[in-house]
């Protein structure tokens, strides 16, 4: 059986709108209901129903708490440094498709575009820990702007985009292009799934993880996609910032971070 639910227009990311119908499947009994969108590309997008509802229902609680903090972001950046308050870049996204990222603006507009393209060409190279490049301090980041990445406060915009449908409060990070074009054939599972501004793998060690460690957890959560699942991260996601910022602000001082202060990296299931 087939039942209607609401249609909403998407736009392209010039703000062209475009018409899409949703439709809710029930035909498979014992599975969870599907909303299957079609996108201006023409392909059919699968996203659980009950994931946009949590999407929807936890962001519009939550706007009261931080619409506030987002205005204040937006003013010290723009006291503290030149340029906008939001960075907007082109992301990689459900199934391929590209959309329009919003963060704060954390780096000078004059930092150098292709650093962070060489840092993940070393680590893809190396099969080292993804370490971020400000892990220990960088001259291209604002007033602040450490404590913003640190804490993901940088990543509130997001939220747009997640009431837009380009993105879940949980699921894989969205990569950029270049990104993107380095992925096996079987890494692009992870792309089944809406990208999020928490994951499984943000809160497994992050930054303590290798590449293919980030790619196994993002495949493992978008295999076992559940209401329960999406809540506990979010849980969490706190107490991961919290230390994350910690070891961030350690090192910045020049200190050391020992294993055992380090964040508990989870064992990986075979997928």
């Amino acid at each position: 059986m087939i039942a209607p639910v609401i249609e909403r227009a998407p736009s392209k990311t010039d703000g062209t709108p475009l018409a899409a119908v949703g439709t809710v499947s029930t035909m498979n009994p014992g599975r969870a209901p599907v909303v299957q969108l079609k996108s201006y590309v023409g392909e059919n997008h699968t996203v659980p129903l009950w994931k946009r509802i949590l999407d929807i229902t936890c962001t519009v609680l939550a706007l009261p708490i931080l619409l506030p903090v987002m205005i204040v972001i937006g003013l010290l950046i723009k006291v503290l440094s030149d340029g906008p308050a939001v960075f907007r870049q082109e992301r990689i996204g459900h199934r391929g498709k590209p959309f329009t990222c919003l963060k704060f603006r954390t780096m000078n507009v004059s930092s150098d575009p292709d650093a962070h393209r060489r840092h993940l060409g070393q680590i893809l190279e190396s099969s080292r820990p993804m370490t971020k490049m400000d892990m220990n301090g960088d001259d291209r980041l604002i007033t602040l702007g450490w404590l913003l990445r640190a804490t993901g406060l940088d990543e509130l915009p997001q939220i747009i985009n997640v009431l837009r449908g380009e993105m879940s409060l949980v699921g894989p990070r969205p990569c950029v292009r270049y990104e993107y074009e380095h992925f096996q054939p079987w890494q692009k599972e992870r792309f089944d799934t809406l990208p999020g501004l928490t994951g499984l793998w943000q809160v497994s060690g992050k930054n303590h993880t290798t590449f293919d460690e980030m790619i196994r957890l993002d495949i493992e959560y978008a295999r076992n996609l559940s209401p329960w699942s999406d809540i506990g991260i979010m849980l969490r996601t706190l107490p991961v910032l919290v230390s994350q910022t910690q070891e961030t602000r350690q090192r910045g001082k020049g200190g050391r971070v020992s294993p055992s202060e380090a964040p508990k990296r989870e064992v990986l299931r075979a997928s």
